[in-house]
């Protein structure tokens, strides 16, 4: 009897010292998600309760006031800033797979000369941070470096867009998968009679939906986050998107923390909707281009 008890506390306290770490790592992997999960948390919540219970410091609403995103939707203009960023995030994203498939393939699948110091050239720009830039691209659209067609282009749909058409990021991840696909392929199609651009259309971005999903989201949630650039070249509300609008809806609604939080609901639910919908394909995306080349 007593060494069927010794044997099982033996079994027990190996097992217990072979998981020890597992269980470690579950519990910091928890806590983690939980710090991450709780400004969320606290949004949703302050979102949905009157000004009462945000002053008083309340976890939860007693009645969800849903009539608060409407006021907050009504009183900040957030219909028109809405718009305004859905056109500019759109014409970004057009731009930057137009930009990053073209010159993702150029350089994961033509030699040509100087091709790979060009690469490394454009792979170090991702070094500099984006503050850094701000200055030049607003003298560029300003005009100051050399005419623009029309003139200045502060406060325009253009300037909002245009420089940001070309990521070396969604380039450099193209690049990647493209190098991956194999050179059988392109024999074949020469064999057809196919050159490098029909290869592109009917080959290579078929195969590559995963990664070019995986770009369409990092260039949607970076266009609809945008802040600084459109605060520096918007002085009027005519193309402002809903980020500065929500800056400016801070000033306007002082201390309504529950509509505050209720338009910064507003702005985050489409980046969560395109991210469930692409959820599948980003996955793939990343884990499917590799790092080689």
């Amino acid at each position: 009897m007593n060494s069927s008890y010794q044997t099982h506390k033996t079994h027990r306290e190996s097992f217990f010292t072979r998981n020890l770490g597992r269980i470690i790592l579950y519990l910091l992997l928890i806590i983690g998600a939980a710090l991450a999960l709780l400004p969320f948390y606290w949004m949703i919540t302050t979102s949905l309760m009157t000004l009462g219970e945000t002053i008083n410091r309340k976890w939860l609403p007693a009645v969800p006031q849903f009539v608060n995103y409407v006021n907050a939707w009504n009183e900040a203009d957030f219909a028109k800033y809405f718009l305004n960023s859905v056109i500019i995030t759109f014409t970004t994203i057009i731009g930057i797979l137009v930009t990053s498939i073209l010159a993702g393939y150029a350089f994961g699948r033509i030699k040509f000369f100087g091709r790979d110091v060009i690469f490394a050239i454009l792979l170090s720009t991702l070094m500099i941070p984006e503050s850094i830039t701000l200055l030049p691209n607003l003298m560029l659209i300003r005009g100051n470096i050399f005419p623009l067609p029309g003139g200045s282009w502060m406060n325009t749909l253009q300037g909002l867009t245009v420089p940001f058409m070309a990521n070396a990021f969604s380039i450099f991840l193209l690049r990647q998968f493209f190098a991956q696909i194999p050179h059988e392929l392109w024999d074949a199609a020469r064999i057809d009679g196919s050159g490098h651009f029909r290869f592109l259309l009917q080959i290579v971005i078929p195969i590559s939906k995963a990664a070019i999903m995986t770009v369409l989201l990092f260039a949607f949630t970076g266009s609809w986050n945008a802040f600084a650039w459109p605060l520096l070249v918007t002085t009027r509300n005519t193309w402002r998107p809903i980020m500065v609008g929500l800056w400016t809806f801070v000033s306007e609604a002082g201390p309504e923390t529950n509509l505050l939080m209720a338009g910064a609901v507003i702005s985050l639910l489409p980046i969560l909707v395109i991210y469930f919908i692409t959820q599948k394909q980003f996955t793939e995306g990343i884990a499917t281009t590799g790092l080689k080349g």
